[in-house]
């Protein structure tokens, strides 16, 4: 490859650096056509969301990216990618209209969201497992041939809050420390 795409990991493989398509499997073992740029999994509707929006902003050549197979149960996290795409985040960084249990962004800012509703267009094929359905809609997709969007944008981790502040408002599981021996740590530990 040319350019260093998916700087932040996951579950995922890589196909195609110009495929315009990236698939997002939802409780479904799919793999789909070679042509795609990448596919892989989703469960959480935080972390594994924020992973999805940085890899596919770091390759300008994806412009849809693909939800198919059944929703994760309390997660929801294939809707809740969808709401992020459609409506962004709020001031508490959680994502407008999510219907998942802790749908919070935290490591990633607010310019690569905007970068991420303005090349993507999600495709909701939430529920679908037909495999050639969905294998059809991707070559649907591709033979679209959109041109990719200006350079790579290379989401940068945001620095984690140093002070623990209760009375904020995004998720608390990001402000709890653990020891080494898995407790909770105290002030000053």
């Amino acid at each position: 490859m040319k350019e260093k795409y998916y700087p932040w990991g996951g579950e995922f493989t890589e196909c195609t650096e110009d495929g315009c398509v990236a698939v997002v499997n939802l409780n479904i073992d799919f793999t789909p056509t070679k042509k795609v740029a990448i596919y892989g999994s989703l469960r959480t509707e935080n972390i594994g969301i924020e992973k999805i929006v940085a890899n596919t902003i770091s390759n300008p050549n994806i412009r849809y990216l693909v939800l198919c197979g059944e929703e994760i149960k309390g997660h929801r996290s294939g809707a809740s990618l969808i709401a992020l795409n459609k409506y962004g985040i709020d001031k508490q960084n959680k994502i407008k209209n999510a219907p998942g249990a802790i749908p919070y962004i935290e490591n990633i800012n607010e310019k690569a969201i905007k970068r991420f509703q303005k090349q993507i267009k999600t495709i909701d094929l939430i529920g679908e497992k037909n495999k050639k359905k969905i294998n059809q809609k991707i070559q649907e997709l591709i033979d679209k041939k959109p041109k990719p969007l200006e350079k790579p944008y290379i989401a940068i981790k945001i620095k984690p809050v140093k002070k623990l502040n209760i009375s904020d408002k995004r998720a608390l599981h990001s402000k709890i420390k653990i020891n080494y021996l898995g407790k909770i740590k105290k002030r000053g530990e």
